[in-house]
């Protein structure tokens, strides 16, 4: 457990080395000690879960003192507990095969190579400082951290001006929900007296009864930083135009940082979210509407990796779904799950990209599972899991368990899970949508031929390694002896608490059915209209009403052009009327009066002898006069 302090280390040992030294040290280098640094920080924590497997006890290593000012005291603390030990497992292995994967795929940068792997290494040092930090303070600092690191990997090709303004708009995007965060940690320290996470939660249950309004505040408040972080309505609008960056930086964000945060915080300050019954449902209702609206959108998607944006924001809502109605496990077996297939639908559709010369149109492709086949069954079995296609999938078993225990728990609602299962719908139809434009259907030609560059063993084997963990890593969800929990549930039973379920009149293996019948449903309907018969969606969008929803779907329900018309357009009116802002006025007035005062001094500095002796005469006048006359 002493090595624990490592795992965050070593990546930022990384980006230190590449960032002051990354230009003068050679390609071959650069990629490995990038990937390097990652390798060695998944290796020192799988050294530390093995230790935590037996020592099965929450562990916190304090390293040095960050602040004392006054009664306020911060230390450099790390914690791990079965929570953060998943967390920083999965955040260390997909980091390290997205890692692997870009040595390869971004090999053909020239000046940007060192500085690529320099921001990479960063983002997964602060995404991991996040999820070990053992006060909020600590996971503010690894929370802004990530929120710098999409700034600078969305911009990475920063001179093309489409990829600035996305950057600059995540950051932006993101600002928001980051401040009412930092209001967030303001209350609870003013209320709780500390920003130690154990001590907070202790604390916060036994002063703070259920439905405090400072609990309720609190919660809703660091719920805003949540929803900022993990695109989640009403702060989603910056995902997908952070498809701007290269692929690995998609893979990454949508993956295994960034905008998994969210999830980590509200499940790791449970308790607190648990005070405020109004926050809760809040979460939920949040997820709900997020995962049908991002599943309509990606319906219609033309560019690959914006309908895997949309996908990635719609499977954040069914963990913000989860931990609604307080069904934290599964949230968190939903992320492990997401995680392996997520990362595994980028990086093969990077390999589509590459191949086709940074093509991103998928209607554009067609036929290309001959020629690109480990890319092909890559993607195939990442859509696979994505659509929870039964039994033979990890996607089945994440998102069964959150539908049933949505439906079970007692906070659960049967409005929720209809919307749970409509977006099961939609996500098995626009996940299918995908594989049959991009790999069925008619060979164009000119797509065919312009396939020359094939990928090599560093961008197959996280392609293989991943494919086969979006399969099997379902399994430990299955039904086990441990009390009638599975080996998942179990151990995260250690720092998360279980749901309380209240329905019995239906049982588990009925709603798997269901389940499983819905999966089944919208990958037919894909078949229908995006295989079988084209014609039908065609000639709907050739009418001025599918065409009218087909662009409103496509640039998400128009809620960018809301919110210029809300937000943006009246601030750019105010800072043009205001150009040169009223508050300074008071400001440029008191220099006037200096200037004015100024200008009397130098006129009474004339150089005129007899001038100067009146001026002593009249002053000498005055004071004989004020000492006579008092």
């Amino acid at each position: 457990m002493e090595l624990l302090w490592l795992v965050p280390a070593l990546p930022l040992m990384g980006f230190l080395i590449l960032a002051l030294a990354g230009k003068r040290i050679s390609k071959p280098f650069v990629a490995l000690i990038g990937a390097g640094s990652v390798a060695l920080s998944a290796l020192a924590t799988l050294v530390v879960a093995v230790n935590f497997f037996s020592y099965q006890h929450a562990y916190t290593q304090t390293l040095w003192t960050w602040l004392e000012i006054g009664k306020f005291h911060s230390d450099i603390a790390l914690a791990i507990d079965s929570l953060s030990v998943v967390m920083v497992l999965v955040i260390t292995f997909v980091g390290f095969m997205i890692h692997l994967y870009a040595t390869e795929s971004m090999s053909a940068e020239e000046d940007g190579y060192s500085r690529f792997f320099a921001y990479m290494n960063l983002f997964i040092a602060s995404m991991l400082l996040l999820v070990l930090a053992d006060n909020l303070l600590l996971l503010y600092l690894g929370w802004e951290g990530v929120g710098l690191c999409s700034y600078l990997l969305i911009g990475f090709w920063y001179k093309d001006a489409v990829n600035s303004r996305a950057a600059m708009k995540a950051f932006i995007v993101t600002r928001v929900g980051d401040t009412a965060m930092a209001l967030g940690l303001f209350i609870l320290y003013q209320e709780l007296g500390t920003l130690r996470i154990s001590e907070i939660l202790r604390l916060a249950l036994s002063i703070w009864p259920s439905g405090s309004t400072i609990a309720v505040i609190s919660s809703a408040l660091l719920l805003g930083g949540a929803v900022g972080k993990s695109a989640q309505i009403p702060l989603h609008t910056w995902l997908p135009d952070a498809m701007a960056g290269p692929t690995p930086v998609s893979a990454l964000i949508h993956a295994a940082t960034m905008v998994t945060a969210g999830v980590y915080l509200i499940a790791r300050m449970n308790l607190l979210f648990s005070l405020a019954p109004p926050v809760m449902i809040a979460v939920a209702v949040i997820g709900a509407a997020t995962l049908l609206l991002a599943g309509i959108s990606a319906l219609v998607q033309s560019d690959i990796k914006r309908a895997l944006a949309y996908s990635t924001m719609s499977q954040i809502g069914y963990m913000f779904l989860a931990l609604g109605v307080g069904a934290w496990t599964a949230a968190i077996f939903h992320f492990m799950v997401h995680a392996f297939f997520k990362a595994l639908l980028f990086l093969s559709a990077g390999v589509v990209i590459d191949s086709l010369h940074h093509e991103r149109d998928m209607f554009k492709m067609g036929g290309l599972r001959h020629q690109l086949p480990l890319a092909f069954w890559c993607f195939l079995i990442g859509t696979a899991s994505l659509s929870a296609l039964p039994l033979i999938t990890a996607g089945f078993y994440s998102k069964d368990f959150i539908l049933w225990e949505t439906l079970a728990s007692d906070h659960g609602s049967i409005w929720l899970w209809a919307a749970g299962i409509a977006g099961a719908l939609f996500t098995s139809a626009y996940a299918f949508r995908m594989v049959f434009l991009i790999f069925y259907g008619k060979e164009r030609s000119e797509t065919v031929h312009s396939i020359t560059v094939q990928p090599g063993i560093r961008i197959k084997a996280p392609l293989i390694i991943l494919a086969a963990l979006a399969l099997i890593a379902g399994f430990v969800q299955m039904p086990g002896t441990l009390g009638g929990l599975s080996l998942f549930s179990a151990f995260m039973s250690q720092s998360l608490p279980l749901t309380r379920t209240v329905l019995t009149a239906i049982s588990e293996t009925a709603m798997q059915y269901l389940s499983a019948t819905i999966s089944l449903l919208g990958i037919f309907i894909a078949y229908i209209f995006f295989l079988y018969n084209p014609n039908y969606i065609r000639h709907f969008v050739q009418k001025p009403l599918g065409f009218a929803v087909q662009c409103f779907l496509a640039n998400g329900w128009n809620i960018d052009r809301l919110y210029d018309i809300l937000f943006v357009r009246p601030f750019v009116f105010a800072a043009r009327t205001n150009r040169h802002d009223i508050i300074d006025l008071f400001y440029q007035l008191i220099a006037l009066l200096h200037r004015v005062a100024n200008r009397a001094l130098c006129a009474s500095q004339s150089g005129n002898v007899r001038r100067y002796a009146f001026g002593i005469a009249v002053g000498a006048a005055l004071i004989l006069g004020m000492v006579v006359f008092k």
